[in-house]
């Protein structure tokens, strides 16, 4: 990776004090003019030491913090403060809690049938072999009404296969005819199967499926239907000092996921997110119901995905309206800091314009763009928790390193048009 910019006289003093009593830990505010903003920055809250963060990556978001950071500024990007954005799963917390909710009601017998009995309704992406799939093994189930998935593990099973491989049980493909730089169908359709639910009805089901994946032993595996699920869910505590510390210097700090909003919403809650800080798959609602319809971004179909992202960040955050919103704007209207851990994040990590962190989960896309670290400004660090071991082979950026609307694999391309080439892993 490129080498960083050597630190300077202040980002030095900064990054030497381990312990500060500053904003965020009851110090008095700075007084007067004749204070400068630096000394003010310098009394600031820096991150927690702790053995989690590789390298100087600690002391490179420290020197931003100090760069960029308001000391108890309100931070609202309506004011002019910098943003910050994470995902959520696997950045945030470890493991996935769009699929600890969809466990959770699979096993609880809390999904609803179509309404109307024609599965295709819950999404315009299932295949009619899927359709038909999920129709054959369901049918004990009443139209609009919560099916026995706790007892009926044929309808349970056919459920997962096409959520978690979008595959029937009989290997047929269960989704077609989506962009795969805006959709991930199998993500928008669990949000899409929360349909018939209310809001508050939603978030009691999300926080019974959040206590249990927190007080579940950290390597506990899940009956759901007949098979065996990830069953536990840890928020990172160095992730939590990150969000905390950019809030103290003044940044405006927001989730952006492609798992539901709701359930992103319930243990957002625990982080200080306020609902309006959160984005992730929104579906509409009908009469304070939740339906299977899609909310729309830059005018089309599309969720927190990739392009995606970037698309709900620009609308939601800087206010960019239609097509416009899937182009990278202006350095003004772009986040400072980002940090994800998968090919979904790519884009929106891409467009911050101070750091982007990734933990490294060997996602082929993002770590090619990450250790080719064109303009220096990636930062590589192990999974906080269970890290993954390094990946022998090379990741194949030059021939495998994006992924096309298509959902097909082609050479990945820098933003002067050179072809990235392959990426040895190096960060474990």
């Amino acid at each position: 990776m490129t080498s960083r910019a050597p630190l300077s006289l202040l980002v030095a003093a900064v990054t030497a004090v381990l312990t500060v009593a500053g904003c965020g830990s009851g110090a008095e505010p700075a007084q007067s003019s004749s204070t400068s903003e630096k000394d003010a920055a310098a009394d600031c809250r820096t991150l927690a030491e702790n053995p989690g963060w590789y390298g100087d990556n600690r002391d490179r978001i420290d020197t931003m913090l100090a760069e960029l950071g308001n000391c108890g500024a309100n931070g609202s990007v309506a004011d002019g403060a910098p943003v910050a954005l994470f995902d959520w799963d696997n950045t945030l917390v470890k493991n996935d809690i769009g699929d600890a909710t969809f466990f959770w009601m699979v096993r609880n017998g809390k999904l609803r049938a179509p309404a109307g009995g024609d599965w295709s309704t819950t999404s315009p992406y299932l295949t009619p072999q899927a359709t038909a799939a999920l129709a054959k093994a369901c049918a004990a189930a009443k139209p609009g009404q919560p099916m026995p998935t706790d007892t009926d593990l044929g309808c349970a099973d056919e459920l997962l296969s096409v959520y978690t491989d979008a595959k029937t049980r009989a290997d047929e493909p269960a989704f077609a005819g989506f962009n795969a730089r805006r959709v991930e169908p199998a993500y928008a359709w669990n949000a899409q199967m929360l349909a018939g639910w209310t809001e508050p009805e939603l978030t009691g089901f999300a926080e019974a499926a959040r206590k249990e994946n927190l007080d579940a032993p950290e390597g506990t595996e899940q009956k759901v239907g007949s098979g065996e699920e990830t069953g536990w869910v840890r928020y990172y505590p160095q992730m939590r000092d990150l969000v905390e510390t950019l809030r103290a210097n003044g940044f405006d700090v927001r989730v952006i996921s492609a798992s539901p909003e709701p359930v992103v919403r319930v243990w957002g809650a625990e982080l200080g997110f306020t609902p309006d800080k959160v984005m992730g798959v929104r579906t509409e609602l009908d009469g304070g119901v939740l339906t299977s319809k899609l909310a729309p971004c830059g005018g089309e179909t599309a969720i927190p995905y990739i392009e995606g992202k970037r698309c709900r960040v620009n609308e939601d955050v800087f206010g960019v309206k239609g097509p416009a919103a899937f182009e990278q704007q202006a350095e003004p209207k772009r986040a400072a800091f980002g940090a994800g851990d998968s090919d979904t994040d790519v884009t929106f990590l891409t467009d911050a314009t101070a750091l982007r962190l990734v933990l490294n989960r060997n996602k082929t896309e993002l770590m090619c763009s990450a250790y080719d670290n064109a303009d220096g400004r990636w930062l590589v660090n192990p999974m906080f928790i269970d890290p993954k071991k390094k990946q022998a082979d090379p990741y194949e950026c030059a021939t495998e390193g994006y992924i096309e609307p298509s959902g097909k694999e082609a050479p990945l391309h820098r933003a002067d048009g050179s072809v990235v080439p392959d990426q040895q892993d190096s960060v474990s």
